[in-house]
Order: structure tokens, then sequence, then C-alpha cells
């Protein structure tokens, strides 16, 4: 049985804005409560002012009042698995914690980080 919010994460990523890299990233942050929070990777042309996924599903859910978090599924179309970035990772550990981290790909492989 598909995890849902492997599967949030997954469709997520179709409304990715990547039209410079065509690199599309999806991730969907469960909070304690259960609310999903799903967030894709918005480029810009500068590139700096990119926003990756995983900090728009935790901008997403903090602005809306949600601290507590549970894990966070991250998706791309790649056949190694992609982790979050250095950015990212500082921003997970900063409100999320020791949230658990599910990576995916479009073809089933998924890797799973307490």
């Amino acid at each position: 049985m598909p995890d849902p919010l492997i599967e949030a994460a997954i469709q997520a990523r179709e409304n990715a804005h990547a039209p410079y890299s065509k690199f599309k990233v999806g991730a969907a942050l469960e909070a304690i409560d259960g609310q999903v929070f799903t967030g894709c990777n918005v480029e810009n042309a500068t590139f700096g002012l990119t926003i990756c996924a995983e900090r728009v599903a935790v901008v997403k859910a903090l602005s809306e009042g949600v601290t507590a978090f549970r894990r966070i599924a991250v998706a791309a179309d790649t056949e190694i698995l992609t982790p979050p970035c250095g950015a990212c990772r500082q921003i997970l550990w900063e409100f999320c914690g020791d949230t658990e981290i599910i990576l995916a790909n479009l073809h089933g492989k998924v890797e799973r980080y307490d």
C-alpha cells in the first residue's frame, strides 16, 4: 500500500516552477495532528532566490500556525534519491527537529531517515 505522504509529495512535484533546471521536486510535511502541507521548488532567474520544495512546505505550515511535525517526504525524478540541500537541512532542523525524512523517486524507490 503506497504511503499517502509520498504520494502527496509526488503530486506536489507537478506544480514545480523549474523552467531553468527542469529539475522538479515535491515535498509533503506531516504535522503531529495529521495535517499535510505540500511544497514544490520555485525557481528564479537569479537561482539565489530559488526556494526549495521542503522550505515551501515548512513555511506554509508555519504560516498557518502549525509548529509540531512528524515527518516529511521529498520526491524527485532521479535514480539516486535527492536529499535536502544544506539550507533545507538547517530549516528542517530548526523548525522540525528530529523529524523523519523520507526520500522517494517516481519509480518506487524509498529511503527513510530518522
